[in-house]
């Protein structure tokens, strides 16, 4: 644990709650590198020593950091630096590699497996294909500034995206290539979404623990003449990720 000797004085005479300006001095820290994710945060009592304030308030600075992600309490052991859940919109349709960049943060790719392969009778009903179709099979292992976020399985049929095969999709982005080289702008998708433990592979792969929470989503992406385009399984770190979904209000007559 950094245990700063000189602390950044508060403003008692403004208008600013002190538990506030205590969350900026820790989140500047964080921000700083200072302080990791793991490392544990000064107590209720060190942090009223320091910053001068009364243990409520120091409480109030940690618990408004709980709420932002940022840290987390273990009975008898303290409170620990954690990173933020990234929140993915499940009504929005992009790419991984989409979506990170959106969120600032550099994505990446590590590639387990690309090879063309038979469907099963599932997948080729998915992808309506028939069972001697050639398919191309993408393993890969998604990470966000190098983090392990996500296993992703993507299965693409070849006889709309001849070629496809012979690219190296370690270092390109599957969505990207379909449009800008073939042409395609996905329209739709029709996803399914579950809780899953994770398998031992998958707990190796993402270096978390076994059985540990997996956001599952398995999607058929779709184009405008209402042929798939993609089958892909993607399960994502639920201490990572969580979803969101804006319901309109229905109305009532």
């Amino acid at each position: 644990m950094e245990n700063p000797k000189d602390v950044e004085a508060l403003d008692k005479q403004g208008f600013i709650p002190l538990y506030y300006q205590i969350q900026q001095s820790l989140l500047a820290r964080i921000q700083r590198g200072d302080l990791k994710e793991g490392d544990l945060f000064e107590g209720e009592e060190e942090l009223s020593r320091q910053y001068k304030v009364s243990r409520m308030t120091a409480r109030q600075a940690l618990h408004g950091l709980k709420l932002q992600g940022y840290a987390m309490s273990e009975r008898g052991k303290g409170t620990f630096v954690t990173r933020p859940k990234l929140v993915k919109s499940i009504l929005m349709l992009e790419s991984f590699t989409e979506e990170i960049r959106r969120k600032g943060i550099t994505p990446s790719s590590r590639l387990l497996e690309q090879r063309v392969m038979r469907p099963t009778p599932e997948l080729a009903e998915r992808l309506r294909v028939q069972p001697t179709a050639d398919v191309l099979h993408l393993r890969r292992v998604r990470l966000a500034d190098d983090l392990a976020l996500a296993i992703e399985d993507s299965h693409v049929p070849l006889k709309r995206f001849p070629g496809l095969e012979q690219i190296d999709f370690s270092t390109k982005s599957l969505y990207e290539t379909i449009r800008h080289k073939y042409g395609l702008q996905p329209a739709w998708a029709d996803e399914v979404i579950e809780a899953l433990p994770a398998t031992r592979d998958e707990a190796a792969l993402l270096s978390i623990s076994r059985n540990a929470s997996l956001l599952c989503i398995s999607r058929t992406l779709m184009a405008a003449d209402d042929t798939p385009v993609e089958f892909a399984v993607s399960r994502y770190r639920g201490d990572r990720y969580r979803a969101s979904l804006r319901v309109p209000m229905l109305t009532f007559v």
